[in-house]
């Protein structure tokens, strides 16, 4: 509330409280003076003639009785006045009509609604700062969500990059110990890929890497995992898959890569190692890779485009 509500405010107040002392002054101590000088004149007569006092007390009772009569319209007026604000207030009316009364209810009306759309105004604003920062909360939730699946996603081929492999490979592992689901990893590396970079540039490179990534994710099931683990190898986790069904899903990999029509027109070959639980001995996430990864450099040894389980020597391919 302004400084001025402020003055008009308590300047009502004091009229009030003016208009009661005033109103109680004539209604209550003015008759109390009468008795007074009733007492002191009669109870106590002194030396006056009896005429003179025949006439101030006859003078007094008639100024008592205005003096009362004027006590008693003050103090209907106050009740009136209390009596229309509180109609007022519980017939909810237009407060700019109350406002416009130049009396002391209107004055008191008028700064309550001021106050009032003080209040109104301000929680308007919280309102507002409140939507504000939810939208800022969502924002920043979502640009969260962004920041970390770029953080699990390679920047060339789009698929997920090495850490998020190794993160649910680790969580597939827990679930492979608690329920004995198989869960199998495939690991592929292009044959000769560095030829391709050479002869055409990191570009053609670059788009046969994406042309693989396709191929993986056409392939693959949406509860596999698709990444490229670095360069040109690439690693797809494949959940409750038994070795078997490991091996006929990279071969079918291998045949597609081998027949693939690329931009740069050459023929691009892959090798591949497969290895799973329960059929290999791996106690750690890290050695079941690892069992395939050796199992791929087998085929890369054994002539490339071909597949190879880990364990006992093993391989699909060359058709």
């Amino acid at each position: 509330m302004s400084s001025e509500s402020s003055g008009n405010v308590t300047s009502a107040g004091r009229l009030l409280k003016r208009k009661v002392l005033l109103a109680l002054t004539l209604s209550s101590l003015i008759p109390l003076l009468v008795l007074a000088y009733v007492v002191h004149q009669y109870v106590h007569p002194g030396p006056d003639p009896a005429q003179a006092r025949f006439y101030a007390l006859q003078a007094l009772i008639l100024f008592t009785v205005l003096g009362m009569i004027g006590g008693a319209y003050i103090i209907w007026d106050l009740g009136r006045a209390f009596a229309r604000m509180a109609e007022f207030l519980s017939k909810e009316p237009k407060l700019a009509e109350i406002g416009s009364r130049s009396d002391e209810v209107g004055t008191l009306m008028k700064s309550f609604t001021n106050m009032l759309g003080t209040v109104e105004q301000q929680a308007i604003d919280i309102n507002t700062f409140a939507m504000r920062l939810d939208a800022a909360y969502r924002e920043l939730e979502a640009t969260n969500a962004k920041l970390k699946e770029t953080s699990f996603k390679d920047e060339v081929t789009g698929l997920y990059n090495r850490r998020f492999f190794s993160l649910r490979l680790e969580e597939e592992i827990s679930r492979f110990r608690r329920f004995n689901h198989p869960v199998s990893v495939v690991v592929l590396d292009l044959d000769g890929f560095k030829t391709v970079n050479d002869e055409f540039g990191h570009a053609v490179g670059d788009e046969t890497l994406r042309d693989i990534g396709q191929i993986l994710m056409k392939h693959s099931r949406g509860i596999n995992v698709v990444s490229r683990y670095g360069g040109d190898e690439f690693a797809v986790l494949l959940v409750e898959t038994s070795k078997t069904g490991a091996r006929l899903y990279a071969d079918r990999i291998r045949q597609v890569v081998a027949t693939f029509p690329f931009s740069h027109g050459k023929t691009v070959t892959a090798s591949f190692g497969v290895s799973s639980l329960p059929d290999d001995e791996a106690a750690t996430s890290e050695a079941l890779f690892r069992a395939a990864d050796e199992a791929l450099y087998g085929a890369k040894r054994a002539g490339k485009n071909q597949v190879m389980g880990a364990g006992p020597a093993e391989k699909v391919g060359l058709t």
